[in-house]
């Protein structure tokens, strides 16, 4: 069984420079979760790595398999210096978890809740898992491992979450677009919804 961590934190690497910060984080009956920060000029970007250790699996399957099944990494990108975001590491570390916790498929279009602000004075409790192949490409792993997708998620005040549960995760995407919503910012308000 190959080892696919040290390939995943060189993809992250490559895309994205060298982390100038690192965080481990254990739970209880899983493996380790290391969340990267990456500062590059006013965005900072928190990557996890861990997540992708394991393919995830569907949670009605008897047995999980351990080799095929889809694998990702999260990551979170926000404006420096506007609010104490490296308070994120914990959540995101838990939204990592969760495929060996609770058998969850992250997969694009999914909502992921931590039930407390994701950093000290966030409007944000939950996020949307976007598409991946945007800013870190998906690394390929040799048959029959499936690619390892580096997800990015943005976060949703209360408000969009709610929406986004009756509207769809592509409906909040484009209110976001139309009103030139700024993801990256840490603070910002709830789009208009009406």
């Amino acid at each position: 069984m190959v080892d696919v961590l040290p390939l995943v934190e060189a993809r992250l690497t490559t895309a994205l420079g060298a982390p100038d910060a690192r965080a481990a984080v254990t739970f209880l009956g899983t493996d380790r979760i290391e969340v990267l920060r990456f500062t590059e000029g006013d965005v900072v970007r928190y990557a996890t790595l861990g997540m992708s250790a394991h393919p995830m699996s569907d949670p009605t399957a008897l047995v999980a398999d351990p080799v095929e099944g889809p694998r990702a990494e999260l990551v979170l990108s926000v404006r420096a210096g506007v609010a104490d975001t490296d308070k994120v590491l914990r959540p995101l570390a838990v939204l990592a978890a969760s495929p060996q916790v609770e058998g969850l498929v992250v997969a694009p279009g999914a909502s992921l809740d931590v039930g407390d602000p994701l950093w000290p004075g966030a409007p944000f409790t939950s996020v949307l898992v976007g598409e991946a192949g945007g800013l870190v490409e998906d690394l390929e792993l040799d048959g029959p491992l499936d690619p390892v997708r580096f997800l990015p998620l943005l976060p949703m005040t209360p408000n969009e979450a709610a929406w986004k549960r009756v509207q769809g995760a592509q409906a909040l995407q484009e209110r976001w677009l139309a009103h030139g919503t700024d993801l990256r910012d840490p603070v910002r308000r709830s789009v208009p919804l009406e």
